[in-house]
């Protein structure tokens, strides 16, 4: 049984009040709170069993290292991916995208090759294209969403040309909580013979994830939104995609050997890991996914549909709050502004005033807000620590503000 109450114990900073209001967290979109099971990893990594990985003997640097490497299997089983030597630890998505970026991309397209993207991704799925489009002359091919704010899967296969060399495409927005078929683009775009990179940064979180079953070439991973540690993260790399790929940043751990007129590298995914690693962030992160997976993500999935479901009916019930964004699946995910012009800093701040922690902007992905035809928005994103009763206390917050700028 998932036992929301119970699970709120887990989290020690869902106990404390702000302004004298109890929090209600709804700001996980952009980063979750953290289990005690999570602080506790860390806290033993750095008090009881730190050293450096891969380079020692001794007795702590040999445990830190199994407990680092352990990650990878965790990551694997999290994923549903087939072998954890796929999968390439770093500090979360950002990094991850910038290596297939720098270390795959970068030496196989020239000026006139095409990267298909959706309007909906976050700024680190589209910057790094923006360097390749201002280094070699790469065409960035933008896909549209609807009108309710999903994303056809067939409008990104038919932006498939002969001139693309890849398709790099979120699993679920951050801003509107639309799911993806990223399975169904994943196997069109290969029939094209266009390899697929996902972001999984939201996905991963809010249901469960097969790998096997999506197929595609790249996916990325945050583990801060993961209920884990910053700067934690990784990358699965398909096989064939791993042995193109070159090395992006280059130091020690990644090498077999250095002389002064030769240098040759590790195996992959070593390869791909230079320098000191986040020992004690990964271990966080193989913490958090551990304790998801005793939940069970079918659990916090449906937990969060009926927060999705329920927050949905009375979020509809306020006619003069826009809701971004009303796909019937989407994620418990809501970005809204207020008729009337008040400015969505304004909305945060009397929220929080209430305990009520939303986030307001643009939520890094401007052009999403450029199509949406806003400047920002407030986001109230729900993880699976709230109830129906932070819904209440959400809708009691915009009355208020309704009041006050109407």
């Amino acid at each position: 049984m998932f036992d929301v109450n119970k699970i709120r114990g887990d989290f020690p900073i869902l106990s404390r009040t702000i302004h004298g209001k109890p929090l209600v967290y709804l700001d996980s979109g952009a980063s979750a709170q953290k289990p005690q099971v999570v602080i506790d990893a860390i806290l033993r990594g750095y008090g009881e069993e730190y050293a450096n990985v891969h380079r020692g003997l001794h007795h702590l640097s040999n445990l830190s290292t199994e407990r680092y490497e352990a990650v990878r299997g965790t990551i694997a089983r999290f994923l549903n991916a087939a072998d954890p030597e796929s999968i390439i630890l770093n500090t979360g998505t950002t990094e991850g995208i910038n290596m297939v970026a720098y270390g795959w991309a970068m030496p196989r397209m020239e000026a006139g090759d095409e990267i298909v993207l959706s309007v909906m991704e976050h700024h680190a799925n589209i910057v790094p294209w923006h360097f390749l489009r201002e280094r070699q002359g790469v065409n960035l091919r933008w896909v549209d969403i609807d009108q309710d704010g999903g994303l056809d899967p067939q409008a990104v296969i038919d932006a498939i040309t002969p001139r693309t060399k890849l398709v790099a495409i979120t699993q679920l927005s951050n801003v509107l909580g639309t799911r993806v078929d990223v399975a169904a683009i994943t196997r069109a775009a290969h029939e094209k013979g266009v390899p697929v990179l996902v972001d999984g940064s939201q996905g991963a979180v809010h249901a469960p994830v097969d790998l096997q079953a999506i197929g595609c070439d790249f996916y990325v991973i945050t583990g801060h939104k993961l209920y884990g540690p910053s700067g934690s993260g990784a990358i699965y790399v398909a096989p064939e995609r791993m042995a193109e790929m070159r090395p992006f940043m280059g130091g020690g751990d990644m090498i077999r050997e250095v002389r002064k007129d030769h240098v040759t590298y590790n195996d992959p995914p070593m390869k791909f890991e230079a320098g000191t690693p986040s020992i004690v962030s990964a271990i966080g992160l193989g913490a958090a996914l551990e304790y998801l997976m005793d939940l069970g993500m079918e659990n916090v999935a449906a937990h969060e549909g009926d927060l999705r479901d329920y927050a949905v009916q009375r979020l509809s019930g306020l006619n003069w709050l826009n809701l971004q964004g009303t796909t019937a699946d989407k994620a418990a995910i809501f970005s809204f502004t207020l008729n009337g012009g008040a400015h969505p800093h304004d909305i945060s701040t009397v929220l929080d005033k209430k305990g009520v922690a939303v986030r307001a902007g643009h939520h890094c992905a401007q052009p999403l807000m450029e199509h949406l035809g806003v400047s920002a928005t407030c986001r109230a994103s729900f993880g699976l620590y709230n109830t129906r009763e932070e819904v209440d206390v959400l809708v009691e917050a915009l009355e208020l503000c309704h009041e006050l700028f109407a």
